[in-house]
């Protein structure tokens, strides 16, 4: 009973800063945003539905050191990651290619062909998960290691994957299905045949598994073709997360809990939009040139 009130407590601290504006007056993080054949870093405090403020921006040609091929795999865009702070960026395209790029020197660190992958994420070990979905040799989930782009180390059956999120706390990687979440334990992270072991799958409470994203360490949202919701781990429990909850087809959803905010994208033309919705404060951020899908905020 202690524990449900503790989370109970924590959700609804963080709907009434999101609702209040509590916290975001000073810092107001970039936004990572990605479609076609282009990444921005946007000034989301200086941008919005008339004005887009672009910090930084880099296009799939400008990757000298990535192979031609891989340059046409990397077309269209899904989604862009950041990590270590923003030093790097993880991108996944539906066309099949996974590219780690530096973001000061803009250099590809890491590029492989994996089949319609839609997310991704970095594992410890210096490995590789990517999640995939939608294709004759994809719906799957796997690993690959940096050092080895080429080289495949695992494959698991996943039906649908739009999202693939390593939690250093839980030390598990989740991944997020057409209408299942995953919890995977990663075994002989530092052999050649590293192996995630399938642990625990909970059943969405509809289908369409669109987003997947962390609130706080032992919380994350998902988002489906229906609803957005908070799901935490503690209790093992989906609740419709109450700031969206009258939005639907919600294709990305990002919650910065330092600053609180959060940014998410509905589809407004099949799987894609120009419009970059924000709460605390709320605004509409337009990119009129790009076809956006998922939306991240800057670490």
């Amino acid at each position: 009973m202690a524990k449900i009130t503790i989370m109970m407590f924590r959700i609804i601290v963080i709907f009434w800063c999101i609702w209040s504006g509590t916290g975001n007056a000073a810092a107001q993080p970039d936004l990572v945003a990605c479609g076609q054949d282009q990444v921005l870093i946007i000034d989301s405090k200086k941008s919005d539905a008339d004005s887009l403020v672009v910090k930084w921006s880099w296009k799939v040609k400008e990757a000298k050191d990535l192979p031609p091929a891989y340059q046409k795999w990397m077309v269209p865009l899904d989604e862009c990651k950041p990590l270590e702070g923003g030093k790097k960026l993880l991108l996944t395209s539906s066309s099949g290619g996974v590219v780690l790029l530096e973001v000061a020197s803009k250099k590809v660190l890491f590029y492989a062909y994996s089949p319609m992958a839609h997310s991704a994420d970095i594992l410890p070990g210096n490995r590789l998960a990517v999640a995939l979905s939608t294709h004759k040799a994809g719906n799957s989930l796997e690993v690959y290691d940096l050092a080895e782009p080429e080289k495949r180390l695992f494959k698991d059956s996943l039906y649908s994957g739009h999202g693939a999120v390593w939690n250093k706390y839980t030390k598990r990687l989740y991944a997020l299905g057409f209408d299942e979440l995953r919890a995977y334990k990663l075994q002989k992270r530092h052999s050649r045949k590293p192996a995630l072991v399938l642990e625990k799958t909970w059943k969405l409470p509809d289908e369409g598994g669109h987003d997947l994203s962390w609130v706080t360490a032992k919380e994350m949202l998902v988002s489906t073709h229906h609803n957005v919701y908070s799901f935490d781990l503690s209790e093992e429990q989906f609740r419709v997360f109450q700031p969206l909850a009258d939005k639907h087809n919600v294709k990305s959803v990002n919650y910065n809990p330092h600053t609180n905010q959060l940014v998410y994208t509905q589809a407004e033309e099949s799987w894609w939009t120009n419009r970059i919705y924000l709460k605390n404060p709320d605004k509409v951020i337009s990119v009129p040139y790009l076809r956006l899908y998922k939306v991240r905020v800057m670490e």
